[in-house]
């Protein structure tokens, strides 16, 4: 196709900007998890945007932060690596003059890539429109900026504009995936993040990083009319075990009632969802358990 452009953009910032929130916004559909509680992006996650003009291919990465655990530097490789390997950064920020140690500390990964990179200040509904100048004003000279855009992830305000501004800085290059792709995430994956997303919305904040989520068997009955779905939770401490079950199994069953909708809503049949709870002590420091949750080493590992 002549004049098709086709790349790679990545989203980085601080945990808790919003970086799923735009993603799921700019696609048009809820893949990447949300909530209001930091490290709830731990793989990268590829979906993709299709126009007529072309093609985005966005990549999610996790929060960049100083690591306190082995996931922890596994979330902040890919994060770092992912920088030298698109046509396009996008970083997003709240909308503050205040720069703080976690944005100094990701513009100065910024300044090694000749990537064009762009500020992104979310959450401009939260604000006056007059102050985002100042916020403009503070950024500016921090990184050298290919574009400046403010947005709103949440109510989709210059979210357009974003779209059209980084299909300006694509080459020009071949479709990659067919019009119906959203997401190269396999089913089994996504539905397991559902299950995280919804333990991490509606559990204390200490238990949430302790979670993973795996998935023991997801199985089609014959006549395609229902998937039936086991899932085990796996948390650090037995005191946590008890607070995800919680009084009579009702948080486990809140949980688990609340990721069978979006589950059906994502493969569009009914589903009969079981959840499990087991304790696996400081998993998020063992290199055999992290891969087995899904943090593929291979990853990493080349860095």
């Amino acid at each position: 196709m002549k004049n098709y452009k086709s790349g790679f953009v990545t989203l980085i910032g601080r945990p808790n900007v919003g970086k799923s929130t735009l993603m799921n916004r700019l696609i048009g559909q809820k893949i990447a998890i949300t909530s209001n509680k930091p490290q709830t992006t731990r793989n990268r996650i590829q979906t993709v945007y299709t126009c007529d003009e072309g093609q985005i291919i966005f990549l999610d990465t996790p929060g960049i932060h100083k690591a306190k655990n082995k996931l922890g530097e596994y979330m902040v490789s890919v994060a770092e690596r992912t920088l030298r390997e698109v046509d396009v950064i996008l970083w997003l920020v709240e909308p503050s003059t205040f720069i703080g140690a976690g944005e100094r500390h990701i513009a100065e990964q910024l300044q090694k890539v000749k990537t064009p990179v762009f500020l992104v200040i979310n959450k401009i509904d939260t604000v006056e429109k007059a102050e985002i100048l100042t916020f403009i004003d503070a950024y500016k000279d921090i990184v050298d900026f290919a574009e400046i855009i403010p947005v709103s992830a949440l109510r989709g305000e210059n979210t357009d504009d974003l779209l059209k501004a980084m299909m300006k800085y694509l080459p020009q290059g071949p479709q990659y995936y067919d019009e119906d792709t959203i997401t190269d995430q396999p089913e089994r994956q996504i539905v397991a993040e559902i299950v995280r997303e919804k333990a991490l919305r509606n559990l204390n904040d200490e238990i949430p990083h302790g979670i993973a989520v795996a998935i023991d068997q997801m199985n089609e009955r014959p006549n395609g009319s229902l998937i039936d779905i086991d899932a085990t939770i796996v948390c650090e401490r037995n005191s946590h075990k008890g607070i995800i079950i919680g009084k009579q199994g009702a948080m486990l069953k809140k949980i688990g009632s609340e990721a069978r909708r979006d589950m059906e809503a994502l493969l569009d049949c009914k589903v009969n969802l079981k959840l499990w709870v087991k304790v696996k002590k400081d998993w998020r420091d063992s290199d055999f358990l992290i891969k087995n949750f899904g943090y593929r080493k291979t990853d990493y590992e080349d860095l």
